[in-house]
């Protein structure tokens, strides 16, 4: 998970003209994190999130990777990396975290990777 301010996540944008949303999601997890080795284990499955902000909806998949260290590389557009911190976390700590909006997004992941829940 990412942290922006007060705001934990993760990694998203906005997808280019031209772009499939997949390769989308690839670049800007690289671009976040310079994790590159992303492996879609579970296939393209992807969830979205309902409208928010301005309108905006986010779309999440589901990834493996054997990256252990995320580095928060510098955005040429601001001049310092887009988030102020980041955490590898488990499921409860990850519901813990986001806010009420992200929460069936953690609920679906860990579904869809097999974590289940208590009960």
């Amino acid at each position: 998970m990412l942290r922006a301010y007060r705001n934990w996540d993760f990694p998203k944008g906005m997808v280019e003209p031209g772009e499939a949303p997949l390769v989308g999601a690839r670049r800007e997890v690289r671009e976040e994190t310079l994790i590159e080795d992303l492996e879609f284990r579970w296939g393209e499955v992807y969830l979205e999130t309902g409208p928010y902000g301005n309108r905006k909806i986010a779309r999440y998949y589901v990834a493996a990777t054997a990256t252990e260290s995320v580095t928060l590389p510098v955005s040429p557009a601001l001049g310092r990396p887009e988030h102020d911190e980041w955490r590898w976390v488990d499921r409860d700590r990850a519901l813990s975290l986001t806010v009420a909006r992200l929460q069936p997004i953690v609920r679906w992941a860990a579904e869809t990777v097999g974590i289940g829940w208590p009960g």
